[in-house]
């Protein structure tokens, strides 16, 4: 049986699921895979990928996604011809976990996909949204990658297609403890900004991460560190809590290592403000813009907030063989 299976590559959450289901899953069948997004700053070790432009977000310093310079950023000619070059005759299934190419190209020859990503989790009305629908973004959730059967991932199992998290190895082999230090991860503001605002909170040491810095250093009591897989996962399992912006699978490690949790959703990513209406439902601390109450509600957060843990994980190795199933009934033309 063979497998294309496309990664989204924006942002850590889509590829280190990937890096939990591709090993069993090649273990069952044949798998192929294409990553795509321009900004992508991971990648998956031990596995030969195809690599594409895709489409991604951009953002400004501001914590704001720029409609302008996505825009600037898309090519459609060339999205188009990476769509049609995909030669799918030979696979029995694609899986897209929010990946626009496989999924366009699995629709237009009609081969069964399967998205599987915690996007899919919004083509159900159950999963939490905020008071406003932005009918627009609603409309490029379920659009964006297009497949005949969603699996979704989510905090809690809102539908009957929504599954827990997949919470990867590296986080579940984790010793944790707690230490004299905040996590910091809010990768759409600059960190010259974080570092001013949260150089005036005194009360702990803070673990700044930014995508934007090339070398590590210190200022007062703010470390600022660059992106890196190892050390942000030190600091986060010593930390007293983390705070990062509204991204599905930081929200869920940091749930995982019952560690208290702030979020700041990225303004304009409707994505982000649905999952900070789900964890507001569940009791997490949601703040909306580094204004002048930013710092007073920091602090009653260090001192008030609760730890909200998370109740279950995904189980990775049914879940594959589901999709192996589903191969299996294409390859061999069964009921699935």
């Amino acid at each position: 049986m063979n497998i294309l299976y496309g990664i989204q590559g924006t942002g850590h959450g889509h590829i280190s699921r990937a890096r939990e289901i591709l090993p069993l899953l090649s273990e069952k069948s044949h798998v192929d895979v294409l990553l795509s997004g321009y900004n992508c700053k991971m990648t998956v070790e031990g596995i030969q990928i195809t690599k594409k432009k895709g489409v991604s977000l951009a953002y400004d310093s501001s914590g704001s996604v720029s409609y302008l310079k996505t825009a600037l950023n898309l090519k459609p000619v060339e999205f188009l011809q990476d769509v049609n070059s995909l030669e799918l005759d030979k696979y029995d299934l694609v899986i897209s976990d929010y990946e626009p190419i496989t999924a366009w190209a699995s629709f237009k020859c009609k081969i069964p996909s399967i998205a599987l990503s915690h996007q899919a989790a919004f083509l159900s009305n159950k999963s939490p949204r905020p008071k406003k629908r932005n009918f627009f973004a609603e409309q490029v959730l379920k659009h964006f990658a297009p497949c005949n059967t969603p699996i979704g991932f989510h905090f809690r199992r809102y539908d009957s297609f929504v599954l827990p998290p997949i919470i990867r190895k590296d986080v579940r082999d984790l010793s944790v403890s707690v230490s004299d230090h905040v996590t910091v991860y809010l990768p759409a503001f600059d960190h010259e900004t974080l570092t001013s605002v949260f150089g005036h909170l005194k009360e702990v040491k803070w673990h700044v991460f930014s995508p934007l810095c090339d070398t590590p250093y210190l200022k007062d009591n703010v470390h600022v560190f660059p992106v890196g897989n190892r050390p942000f996962l030190e600091s986060m399992k010593e930390s007293i809590g983390v705070i990062t912006s509204a991204g599905f699978e930081t929200c869920a490690e940091t749930m995982y290592l019952d560690k208290k949790l702030l979020v700041i959703p990225i303004q304009n990513q409707y994505e982000q403000e649905c999952n900070a209406a789900a964890l507001k439902q569940l009791g997490i601390h949601v703040v909306n813009k580094l204004d002048s109450t930013f710092k007073d509600r920091v602090r009653n957060w260090l001192i008030n907030a609760d730890i909200i843990p998370l109740p279950e994980l995904a189980d990775t190795d049914a879940l594959t063989d589901s999709l192996v199933d589903a191969a299996y009934a294409k390859a061999y033309d069964v009921a699935y």
